[in-house]
């Protein structure tokens, strides 16, 4: 289990996230805000890149600080750009990452074959990295964060740039390793989450907003988000949250306490909360 127990980060004097307390079991959790909401900051001091100003942060009830390197060898990490060499092939790439993670070149060896496997690159094995497409250099990267059979995964914006066919077969593959370990993922983008994170994780002024399940998140919005033709003008207390098109045309997506005229009651998806939430620009 990983507690994060009211954890502030400064940064000379600006804060970049205040009293913070989570607890993590196993499964997917989404940390989802908009850019600067302090994502990135709770990730790096889960990973021991950071640590906090105030607070600590626990595995199993023991601070990480003190772990140190037991905690790290818990650990795997994807970070929005991981570093690798364009001339290596996938294969010698893992295991320059495994040399230096000090796991035995056997173990290795035979680890890489089913994480080549697992990621769907065996038949591409001998082919050099700078070849890849950025959905096959990110599924590398997730290779080398699971090299050490990690009970922690933590990645940071791992789909960004990615095209549609490659973040369903992520999310696939996210999915499959979360049964027995917590997987940590931070993004901007709803879709990458809406479907496999059991848990929410939302910042909101650089505080906690919620944790909680995307059902919970999206209940708290029903009976406020309705559709209505475009074009049709608010009234005040009324929130454009979005426009598409539908079967009658173009149509815009409201968040209001009480039906607009003409308006359709409409079932709020995550997006339609992420929006609400934020709709005041805040992070």
């Amino acid at each position: 289990m990983l507690s994060v127990e009211h954890v502030t980060k400064k940064y000379g004097g600006f804060t970049a996230l205040e009293d913070i307390s989570l607890t993590f079991t196993p499964g997917v959790y989404g940390l989802l805000a908009p850019n600067g909401a302090g994502k990135t900051t709770l990730i790096k001091m889960l990973a021991t890149l950071l640590f906090p100003t105030s607070g600590q942060i626990l595995w199993d009830g023991e601070d990480i600080r003190v772990l140190d390197g037991e905690y790290r060898g818990l650990l795997g990490y994807l970070p929005q750009d991981f570093g690798y060499y364009p001339y290596y092939t996938p294969r010698q790439f893992l295991l320059y990452a495994a040399a230096l993670q000090c796991i035995p070149r056997r173990k290795a060896e035979d680890r890489i074959e089913q994480l080549l496997k697992l990621v769907g690159l065996e038949d591409a094995a001998g082919r050099k990295l700078r070849q890849f497409s950025g959905g096959m250099l990110q599924r590398v990267g997730i290779a080398q964060a699971m090299l050490g059979d990690p009970r922690l995964l933590i990645l940071d914006e791992p789909t960004a740039g990615l095209d549609p066919r490659e973040r369903v077969r992520f999310r696939n593959l996210i999915h499959s390793l979360s049964a027995d370990r917590i997987v940590i993922l931070s993004t901007h983008i709803v879709s990458d989450i809406e479907t496999i994170a059991g848990q929410i994780v939302m910042f909101r002024d650089h505080r906690l907003y919620c944790c909680n399940s995307p059902a919970a998140i999206c209940a708290r919005f029903h009976g406020k988000v309705f559709e209505v033709p475009a074009g049709t003008k608010l009234r005040e207390g009324e929130f454009l949250l979005s426009e598409r098109q539908g079967e009658q045309g173009a149509m815009m997506r409201l968040l209001c306490d009480a039906p607009p005229p003409g308006g359709v009651p409409a079932t709020p998806g995550l997006e339609d909360a992420f929006l609400a939430i934020y709709r005041e620009g805040t992070a």
